[in-house]
């Protein structure tokens, strides 16, 4: 049985297990969760309640099981309150993508979208920018559509959508503009049903935000108009696409100037021998103006767009990763991983 943790984003083993102890040790954490011991064959999820940590440190646990050929697969994932990720400012995005997050946050309609992989801190973007609108313009009605509620926000009605129930995200998004909300926060636009109530939700008179997954703004924008939204409502109800990444941050104990003169991994005892420590936010916004509005009017495809945004002088998240390799906060190798782009020759 291999025991791995997920330390920045990266899965190492730490420990390895006699197979004769795996069927127990998954066992006791299906006891821990109340799961059912008995059903080895089917997909689990549960939670995990951990004696000795308060709501301040671990705000949530979660476990799920799932039926391989080699035995059960178990996954225990531990949320942390993060004090150093509540507002907007300490985030790390450059200045331009702060100032123009704080002026959509001050709107009253519109929507914002923010994309990237699974894991890239899109649910911490979002809750920040939730705790900016309570902050300075209280009084407003937010709601949050979750599955599940993640991180939770003093002063917002946060609603979980649970996978199999009747309360889907288009069922319940339907029930709540009848409430009259001005802020509205979805998980995850999945499917056309969701989108097309979303983008009329920002047309009314609704500031909502949401996530996507896509590789790119443009790609966002796109994917829309793939689940039916007319380009016009595309083009009325998007104020902005924020990309985003993660990318480990070098440790500052050990890391080493190289000759070409940027810092390079090195690894000791205080980043387990790995050479990075936490890891800091890149990205990219596309902003919805005159320009983009007619790209999408003429239904220009994903290369049309992209090279339209080229022209602009648009800041890629590419380019907002190289300031912080020239800071010494991270490499090369690691921001051309993030981002999915195979490394430069000279750069390894």
């Amino acid at each position: 049985m291999n025991v791995k943790f997920r330390l920045d984003g990266v899965l190492s083993s730490v420990e390895r297990l006699p197979a004769a102890v795996a069927d127990n040790v998954v066992a006791r954490l299906k006891v821990l969760a109340g799961l059912l011991t008995y059903r080895n064959d089917i997909p689990q999820e549960g939670h995990l309640e951990l004696p000795g940590t308060g709501p301040d440190r671990v705000t949530d646990v979660r476990m799920a099981v799932f039926p391989t050929i080699y035995g059960q697969r178990a996954v225990v994932r531990l949320f942390y309150r993060q004090e150093g990720l509540l507002a907007l400012g300490q985030l790390g995005l450059s200045e331009e993508i702060e100032s123009a997050l704080k002026a959509i946050a001050s709107q009253n309609q519109g929507v914002l979208l923010v994309t990237g992989p699974a894991g890239s801190g899109k649910s911490t973007t979002l809750a920040a920018i939730l705790r900016h609108v309570i902050r300075t313009l209280p009084g407003k009605s937010i709601v949050t559509l979750e599955d599940p509620v993640e991180i939770r926000i003093d002063g917002a009605t946060q609603v979980p959508i649970t996978p199999h129930g009747q309360m889907t995200f288009p069922t319940a998004l339907r029930s709540l503009l009848r409430q009259d909300p001005q802020v509205l926060m979805i998980g995850e636009i999945r499917d056309a049903e969701t989108a097309r109530i979303a983008i009329e939700a920002g047309l009314t008179g609704h500031l909502l935000m949401s996530t996507m997954h896509s590789g790119t703004p443009a790609g966002a924008l796109l994917r829309l108009l793939e689940m039916g939204i007319e380009p016009y409502q595309v083009t009325s109800s998007i104020s902005a696409v924020l990309n985003q990444r993660l990318v480990r941050k070098l440790c500052e104990k050990c890391r080493k100037q190289g000759r070409d003169g940027r810092f390079e991994a090195v690894g000791c005892d205080v980043c387990f021998g790995t050479g990075f420590k936490g890891r800091v936010l890149i990205a990219e916004m596309v902003r919805m103006d005159s320009d983009v509005r007619k790209g999408i009017l003429a239904k220009a495809d994903l290369e049309a767009l992209e090279g339209l945004l080229r022209e602009k002088g648009h800041v890629t998240i590419l380019a907002d990763g190289q300031r912080l390799v020239e800071a010494g906060t991270t490499t090369r190798a690691e921001l051309d991983q993030a981002c999915g782009r195979a490394p430069e020759p000279g750069h390894p």
